[in-house]
């Protein structure tokens, strides 16, 4: 994954030297909100209140930071209101491109432009940073409202509901407390803990994360024995967080990134769990195995230099959840 400094594109993978081996995540730049009327939101500027057809979302369909806003999308109906372009699934030299030789990759359908770079510096010509996704796009504008999976979850959570009907929300007042003590822990050492343990390039590094990822899974199978979901007896943010990397985690965390004490399968509560949350309507839908284990397996040629897809277990995830 390369970068682009003063809008110039370069070709830089993280420096793991400068961190003693551990992979660190570069926070996201564009931190703006929708809202209901575009009052400011807890971050960035205002001006982005909620309307049909003005929004347009970024998305790689292997990626579980964007493939949380397409589920959010998805269960929040807003999927006629708000357009996708998804990238390739190879994030080679060029990073995120909108080439079109896959199943799923449409290319860039609003501004037809080749490297998810482009939107970027259609925003800001002198951008700094990580090309990441999701990215939502503001069309009258013509800029990036936010490049933060976190923050744009919340933002259709809320911000369209006058406008769609829908009023479910999985961030409610009543179980905010549990769910910001959750959240930081699943995202610290099971969402991001997946990659510390992949992109470690020394043994100290790699095993303080892998460590640390099975603890937190440890941790939730005995919470789902107290309770049916993270926070309590509803599906909140909390859930669908966690869900993007367990959906993924035997496809190509197991293998791909060496998270291989136990698979995914091997935790009966998680996996019952799982697939309940990919059985609810919707969501399988947001799901593109293919996209996942193309381009996890092709695109590191640090950890599969020969670029070599595996075969894969097969794994029935629409049986019975026994819920």
């Amino acid at each position: 994954m390369g970068q682009l400094i003063e809008g110039v594109w370069k070709d830089d993978w993280y420096d793991t030297e400068k961190t003693g081996g551990k992979f660190v995540r570069s926070t996201a730049g564009f931190r703006n909100w929708v809202t209901r009327d575009g009052a400011p939101g807890p971050s960035g500027e205002g001006g982005f209140p909620a309307a049909p057809g003005r929004y347009h979302l970024y998305v790689s369909y292997a990626c579980p930071w964007a493939h949380r806003a397409l589920i959010f999308r998805q269960l929040k109906g807003l999927d006629q209101m708000i357009g996708v372009s998804a990238v390739h699934p190879d994030m080679l030299g060029d990073g995120w491109t909108f080439d079109t030789d896959d199943k799923g990759a449409k290319g860039d359908t609003l501004h037809g432009l080749p490297f998810m770079r482009d939107i970027y510096i259609r925003a800001d010509p002198k951008v700094s940073g990580r090309v990441t996704v999701p990215v939502l796009w503001d069309r009258e504008r013509e800029t990036i409202v936010s490049n933060e999976s976190a923050e744009i979850i919340r933002m259709f959570n809320t911000a369209f509901d006058e406008l769609t009907g829908d009023e479910q929300d999985f961030y409610p007042e009543d179980l905010r407390a549990e769910i910001d003590r959750i959240n930081p822990r699943v995202y610290s050492d099971i969402n991001n803990g997946v990659y510390k343990s992949g992109f470690a390039t020394t043994q100290d590094a790699y095993d303080e994360a892998v460590t640390a990822l099975f603890d937190a899974l440890d941790w939730v199978e005995g919470l789902l024995g107290e309770r049916r979901y993270l926070a309590g007896d509803r599906i909140t943010e909390a859930d669908w967080r966690l869900f993007t990397t367990l959906v993924r985690f035997d496809a190509v965390y197991h293998l791909h990134f060496k998270c291989n004490r136990r698979r995914l399968i091997d935790y009966p509560r998680l996996w019952a769990y799982a697939r309940e949350l990919y059985q609810v309507p919707g969501v399988a839908g947001t799901v593109n195995f293919d996209h996942i284990v193309r381009h996890y397996h092709y695109s590191h040629e640090s950890i599969n230099p020969h670029r070599i897809i595996p075969i894969n277990p097969v794994i029935d995830w629409t049986s019975p959840h026994g819920r």
